[in-house]
């Protein structure tokens, strides 16, 4: 994923303030090294507590097996990376056994500090690149300790994403493989179509050497990402924006990804 700028020093430092004060929150959380007889997550009648920054991470949680599940960045904010996270989700963070973050989020750090030594801190991999994603999902299973529900998520992925290809295969308009430019972050989505990707841009806003060259090419389609987008891409050039969401809804459902995805495409493809 993209790094992106912190816009707010402010932001930082109140941040900072509210780590300063995790020590006491900590203190009633429940801490299964210094308690000594609570059982790990993972183990028979023990489900581990899992923080995630947004739903995108809580979505790979849930598919690995996590039901004990809270988001701290609410869905309502577009530009997640822009929160400012407040005592409450610290203090959620204190009882967690893992903590799932993405290097993009300029707060990740400090939640990383304010964790102290109780969470065990994971960086995830983002990607709906169902491949990808179905391994990341194995990776959190397997930190849970709960690889069977990961396993039979994964073969549901493969499913559906059998499934909704076919869909669009026979969506196509003429029978034939649409030409697409991607945002870099929806790239999934054109291979989910079966598209004929011929460029991709961002996460930084085209510039007139790339729209020259991305229009040259003759797209039908360009697949914004809708978290991110800088407005029309390629404007004059003919071909339709489709906004494409990476984030899951509050069900936390990454297959529903997928399904929104095929909907936005092949309602494009229909001339809709």
């Amino acid at each position: 994923m993209a790094r992106i700028r912190v816009r707010s020093t402010a932001r930082i430092a109140s941040l900072v303030a509210l780590s300063a004060a995790l020590p006491l929150l900590a203190g009633c959380g429940t801490d299964t090294a210094a308690s000594g007889g609570a059982p790990a997550p993972g183990a028979a009648g023990r489900k581990p507590v899992v923080v995630v920054t947004t739903t995108w991470e809580g979505a790979f949680a849930r598919a690995a097996g996590a039901e004990d599940v809270t988001v701290i960045v609410p869905r309502s904010v577009h530009h997640a990376p822009d929160y400012d996270p407040k005592p409450s989700d610290l203090a959620a963070v204190a009882k967690a056994d893992f903590v799932l973050y993405a290097p993009f989020e300029p707060y990740a750090a400090k939640i990383k500090e304010a964790a102290g030594s109780k969470a065990k801190l994971v960086e995830v991999n983002l990607d709906n690149d169902p491949a990808r994603a179905g391994a990341e999902v194995a990776r959190l299973g397997g930190l849970f300790g709960t690889e069977d529900v990961a396993a039979r998520w994964r073969t549901r992925l493969d499913g559906e994403v059998t499934k909704l290809n076919g869909e669009l295969k026979s969506a196509w308009p003429g029978g034939r493989s649409p030409v697409v430019v991607s945002q870099v972050f929806t790239a999934w989505a054109a291979n989910l179509a079966g598209a004929t990707q011929v460029g991709t841009y961002g996460p930084e806003p085209v510039t007139p050497s790339q729209l020259a060259s991305l229009s040259a090419k003759e797209p039908a389609y360009v697949l914004d990402n809708a978290h991110m987008s800088t407005g029309t891409v390629l404007p004059d050039s003919g071909a339709r924006q489709i906004e494409i969401a990476n984030y899951p809804g509050e069900d936390l459902d990454l297959l529903a990804v997928y399904r929104g995805a095929a909907t936005q495409l092949k309602k494009a493809m229909s001339g809709a």
